[in-house]
């Protein structure tokens, strides 16, 4: 069987240095990961191949947490991604563990972002990641996966 993919593309009005540093650090990924209506606190980081990100994404916003709670989904969650490329200003690729879906046996899924310099010195990010059990949650995953590159773009000012 083969696994559908998910691909989204971004240009950035930053250096690739910019961008990495947004992906990569405690305070860039709070910064803009989060969807709205949402806060993230990162509890762990270890930027290397084989190492994780741990991070606490809670829902905050009135709209959200309506939509958790009808979900009969808790408001915070704890999401484990450990890295499995890690290629500074370039490639970022890491594992996410897909242990929060009620009545569903956890699992993980692979995200992949490539980072290019462009001629003007902005940055096009590519980001790819496998579909999820069922069409809903990829669903989910692509507005939220497209939502945060759309936040980052307002960190940048793009």
């Amino acid at each position: 069987m083969t696994m559908q993919k998910i691909q989204l593309e971004r240009t950035y009005a930053a250096a690739p240095e910019k961008i990495w540093e947004l992906w990569t650090t405690e305070a860039g990924i709070e910064a803009w990961w989060a969807p709205q209506g949402f806060t993230v606190h990162v509890t762990a980081l270890d930027l290397r191949a084989g190492g994780t990100l741990t991070y606490t994404m809670t829902a905050t916003g009135p709209e959200q947490v309506a939509f958790m709670q009808n979900a009969g989904l808790p408001l915070s969650s704890t999401s484990h991604k450990t890295f499995t490329e890690v290629e500074p200003t370039r490639r970022l690729a890491y594992t996410t563990l897909a242990d929060f879906i009620p009545g569903v046996e956890p699992y993980e899924f692979l995200t992949e972002v490539e980072l290019r310099a462009t001629a003007d010195g902005a940055t096009h990010v590519t980001m790819t990641a496998d579909t999820m059990h069922d069409e809903e949650w990829t669903g989910r995953l692509a507005a939220g996966r497209a939502n945060e590159m759309d936040n980052l773009a307002q960190v940048v000012g793009s």
